[in-house]
Parts: C-alpha cells; structure tokens; sequence
C-alpha cells in the first residue's frame, strides 16, 4: 500500500518516510473506518492506529536503520474532526548511538511497564536505574519475565506503551549510561 518515499522537491520527509504519503495513509484509514494499519518494507516500518476519544496514542513510523532522532512539524498530523477519533500520527526513530544504551526485548510477548495494572510503573522517563534493575515485565505464554537494566543510568526514552505486543529485537528503553555492568 504505502510506496517507496521519494525525495523530490518540495517534499517532506522525515526519516525517508514521506509526510504525505502518511498523510495520505491516514486519509485512507479515515475513509474506510480502519482502526489500525501496519506496514513494514525495506528499513521502513509504519504502524498507524486509530486512538480513542479524548487519548493520544503514538502511531509510529520508525526507519530501522537510522541513528538520529526524528521530528515531526506539528503541522504534519492531520487534525481528527471534533467528536470523532481520527488516528494520530507521531513519528518516531532509533535513540541517538552516542549517548543511549538500547535495551531491547529479549522475547516476543507484551509489554507490562508496572507489576499489576493498578501499581506505578517500575520506570519512566527521567528514572535513574542501577543495573540490574527491573524496567518491565513482558508476558510471553502466561509467564511474566522481568526485564532488567543491563546498565546504570537514566532512563531517557521509552518506546513502547504499556499492554502492547513487542517483538524479539524491539528497542525498549533508551538509558542515558553511566557506567557498563
């Protein structure tokens, strides 16, 4: 469905992935009522979802290879029209290698970010995290496994929702380091 971004003039692109061509992705979506869509082609993986009223949920689009971090113009996520949840658009890419530690998920399951739906998180953006330390718990086949930090930081980004689905490889958390185990 979503074609190869083009870098020609005038076009914005962010991450190789061209804002119109989401934009015309969300159109699409809006038109025939589509709660989600995903699509994955070459370093490019786009997932768009449709939020409920009143909530902002990220939609990503995230270039695999990529190492700098991506903005998006406000501008570039159509607004929903009012009374109707229209789908949200939030790009989003790789942390920066220099100054972030990846900690990613060892197992396909989902994502917990606390020990049970009523608890505070075990982290959040702005923690400070020995290694070691639980960050999540990610339920595969009725086992939760905890999910420690392998370093000692900050933590300085967060790339999934809690109760989503992640996959072997996906970057979890971003930790500004001080200090390697």
């Amino acid at each position: 469905m979503a074609k190869k971004a083009k870098q020609g003039a005038g076009e914005d692109l962010v991450g190789g992935v061209s804002l119109a061509e989401v934009e015309r992705l969300l159109a699409f979506m809006q038109s025939h009522g589509l709660e989600e869509f995903e699509y994955q082609h070459g370093g490019v993986h786009i997932r768009l979802r449709k939020s409920a009223v009143g909530a902002s949920a990220p939609v990503a689009a995230v270039p695999l290879a990529s190492t700098a971090p991506v903005h998006v113009p406000s501008a570039a996520a159509p607004a929903a029209p009012s009374g109707n949840a229209g789908p949200a658009a939030h790009i989003v890419a790789s942390p920066p290698v220099e100054d972030l530690h990846v900690v990613k998920s060892p197992i396909v399951g989902t994502f917990y970010s606390s020990p049970s739906p009523d608890a505070d998180p075990f982290v959040s953006v702005g923690s400070r995290i020995e290694a070691g330390q639980v960050l999540c718990i990610i339920e595969a086949m009725k086992l939760m496994n905890e999910i420690e930090s392998d370093v000692s930081g900050e933590v300085a980004r967060m790339f999934v929702e809690n109760g989503h689905p992640v996959e072997y490889g996906e970057p979890l958390f971003g930790i500004r380091t001080s200090g390697k185990k």
